[in-house]
């Protein structure tokens, strides 16, 4: 069973609503705050709506002075205050006008993380409010009104979230990348830690009190000798196992005072040989005692799993409507695509689910999982299969191009969880960036629907010889594209969708985002997407997240796309909305690059920017976005002419490609060459900022190196594989 009961919460990220919903409101009588710590993103708000939404213009922007970087922080509201992350610190703002109150900028970072939001305490009585700010290995209390650290709290402000977890593993990845999830005078914290070697820092959940910094409680999510369940790592896997770390946040239910963490996948993401069982509690949810961190039940989505597929978002809270009864759920999308609800009561499927036969690894010593768990409804949401003709027709060239690769590989799938092979290259569908991501779901109490995001980005790898009679991984989240860099089978690419939380039905799906360079074919493509969404009892659903540089809102009721805003940037993040003093309700977006989704064809720069929309008033001019279009980004000198010497690679090639001679190549070979196999660093040519985000996110995975090493690996890779010529003049952003 993948349910248990023993003994008896962007990122995702946080948003705050207007008026509260009853999740919100338990929260307020339980003294936390109106911040939505069940994750459900829904705001009673009613001023922007289906019939005006068109209206919608820019009235402020707050640019955060940063470019170059993914943003993917999203902010707060509490008594009148904006609270954020930005890229490198946390900042508070007047929400109605976007003027700045104070900015914390941590130093001495050795490893800057990705900050997807902050967290608000709202005092005891004697203490007052507190701004719960965790970056790369660091828990920071600062003061609501002055941003200044508070010195009782831990060492002069700060916790080092390295200590007594991460001790043995000086230098291995360990950072925190979603907010704190606050319950009483707890903020509870989870990690990401490496995806690629089996030893390294642990990924436990811990509870630290928010007034001294002392820790309160941790889970074990590797669970130790004399725990419950403590063979399914098989007699050895358990010890100084790496991970499973929990970077998608927790949620909150103060009625019960239990928290739900996301537990991701084991490490070694591919490679399982040494964790013979089901590994839990890897690619779980859990159910804990928020005030002890006892586990309550938990529902593993993935058995032993060797495909990366992540339960990457905090779960959110959704009243389901069934037969007469009220349950309590939450729903969770992992990147496999599949929709689970559960019973938040006892981790049951609503809809209840089945065990189905999977296809099996053929490599040596592997032990995969002869079966998975598949929820009755809903359907998965994303395309968990692919064959040669799902290859993409929009046009000849794409159609040849993705072709000529699939054949001279040697390209599979097998069907839902195909494993990596021995034998040609395996496809993974729906990619393991794709599926479902960190954006979470949004819901709608009154229609009883939730709204997910969900990409097909199909990727791929393979298992060669290592050597000395083994396998090794090649080719780690190669991406299966076209020689433009969009994916290679046939669209949608992105889609939002609505399930009917009480029956379990699918309400409608839409594309999300269009593929411009395809012209009028491109309008229904959708486009792989990194962010989430929040809904609104306007009868909207606002979302940014797509590579084109828009921002949307679609009807709640019917899917139809009603107002598009064309954005500097990617907005990889979660919008908000809310209610200022004035009565004025404002939806705000924070603006800043492509993050780790990649941006096709691009060789720009951008601003790190946070945009605010409102219905225009009268003599109010519209801000003019131009001021920030992003910039041609500058070029290593000589870049041109080595790119040419240098020659291209194509996407997920098998073999592995010739680096030239020059400095910084035997960083190349020991960096990125052990994890992935070179022919996935070179598969996709990438700017210097790009090639410097690559480099930062296989970091996170795993891969070992300092900041010069980066650096001398950046230096190289954008010399020789950089992207092709830009135009001198940047085209705008989205057309």
């Amino acid at each position: 069973m993948r349910t248990r009961s023993i003994g008896g919460a962007v990122v995702g990220a946080i948003v705050v609503v207007g008026a509260a919903t009853a999740l919100t409101q338990r929260s307020r009588e339980m003294g936390s705050g109106p911040i939505d710590w069940g994750h459900a993103r829904y705001s009673s708000l009613t001023q922007i709506n289906v019939g005006n939404v068109q209206g919608l213009k820019p009235v402020w922007v707050y640019d955060t002075g940063v470019k170059g970087r993914g943003w993917e922080g999203s902010p707060i509201v509490v008594d009148g205050v904006m609270y954020l992350s930005i890229p490198g610190g946390a900042s508070a703002l007047d929400p109605e006008t976007g003027k700045e109150l104070w900015r914390f900028v941590p130093q001495g970072l050795s490893r800057p993380g990705r900050d997807r939001g902050v967290a608000y305490w709202p005092g005891d009585g004697t203490l007052g409010a507190r701004i719960i700010y965790a970056t790369a290995d660091r828990l920071y209390a600062l003061d609501a009104k002055t941003g200044s650290p508070i010195s009782s709290f831990g060492k002069d402000g700060m916790v080092n979230l390295r200590d007594e977890v991460a001790d043995k593993y000086p230098d291995a990845l360990y950072t925190i990348s979603s907010p704190a999830a606050i319950y009483k005078n707890l903020a509870i914290i989870s990690p990401s830690t490496q995806e690629f070697g089996s030893k390294g820092p642990s990924g436990d959940p811990r509870a630290f009190d928010v007034r001294t910094g002392k820790q309160v409680w941790r889970f074990h999510t590797v669970p130790q000798p004399g725990e419950p369940l403590d063979g399914s790592w098989g007699p050895e896997g358990w010890k100084e196992r790496a991970g499973p770390s929990a970077w998608g946040g927790a949620t909150v239910d103060p009625a019960t005072g239990l928290v739900f963490i996301p537990i991701g996948n084991p490490d070694d993401s591919y490679n399982g040989i040494d964790r013979p069982g089901n590994n839990y509690y890897a690619n779980s949810i859990i159910a804990l005692d928020a005030n002890t961190g006892k586990l309550k039940w938990f529902y593993q989505m993935t058995h032993h799993d060797i495909t990366d597929l992540d339960a990457a978002a905090a779960p959110s809270l959704i009243d389901i409507h069934r037969n007469g009864q009220v349950i309590p759920a939450l729903v969770e999308v992992p990147k496999s695509g599949i929709a689970f609800i559960l019973d938040r009561r006892t981790g049951k499927p609503v809809f209840g689910d089945e065990e189905r036969p999977i296809p099996q690894s053929d490599v040596p010593g592997e032990h995969s999982s002869p079966t998975q768990p598949f929820p009755l409804k809903p359907e998965p949401l994303a395309r968990m299969r692919i064959s040669r003709d799902d290859i993409t027709t929009l046009t000849p060239e794409a159609h040849d191009y993705c072709t000529a690769s699939w054949d001279k590989q040697q390209m599979h799938n097998d069907g839902p969880y195909t494993p990596v092979s021995t034998k040609g290259t395996t496809v993974f569908a729906p990619g393991t960036s794709g599926g479902g991501n960190w954006g979470g779901v949004s819901t709608d109490p009154h229609l009883g629907y939730f709204f997910v995001n969900v990409s097909n980005m199909p990727t791929t790898s393979r298992m060669v010889p290592d050597g000395a009679g083994g396998y090794k991984l090649q080719g780690a989240y190669g991406r299966f594209n076209d020689m433009k860099g969009w994916p290679c089978v046939r669209p949608p690419w992105g889609e939002l969708i609505a399930v009917n939380a009480n029956t379990g039905d699918i309400a409608w799906r839409s594309p999300l985002g269009v593929s411009d360079d395809f012209g009028a074919a491109g309008k229904t493509t959708g486009t792989p997407n990194l962010g989430g969404s929040i809904a609104t009892a306007g009868g909207l659903v606002f979302i940014g997240a797509t590579v084109d540089s828009r921002f949307r809102a679609f009807d709640s009721h019917t899917g139809k796309e009603v107002w598009t805003a064309t954005l500097p940037a990617p907005a990889v993040s979660t919008p908000l909305t809310f209610q200022g003093k004035s009565g004025r309700q404002y939806v705000v977006v924070p603006d800043g690059g492509p993050g780790t989704i990649g941006m096709p064809g691009r060789f720009l720069s951008y601003h790190a920017i946070l945009i605010a929309y409102a219905l225009p008033k009268a003599g109010e001019n519209a801000i003019d976005l131009a001021q920030y279009a992003p910039v041609a980004a500058p070029r290593p000198p000589g870049m041109g002419n080595q790119i040419a010497a240098a020659g291209s690679a194509s996407p997920g090639m098998a073999g592995e490609p010739i680096l030239p001679a020059g400095e910084g190549r035997e960083d190349v070979l020991s960096m990125c060459g052990k994890c992935h196999g070179l022919s996935t660093v070179v598969a996709n040519r990438r700017s210097p900022d790009g090639w410097r985000d690559l480099i930062q996110d296989m970091r996170s995975r795993g891969a070992q190196g300092d900041d010069a090493k980066a650096g001398r690996v950046r230096d190289y890779l954008s010399r020789y594989f950089g992207l092709l010529p830009a135009p001198a003049e940047p085209s705008p952003p989205g057309r």
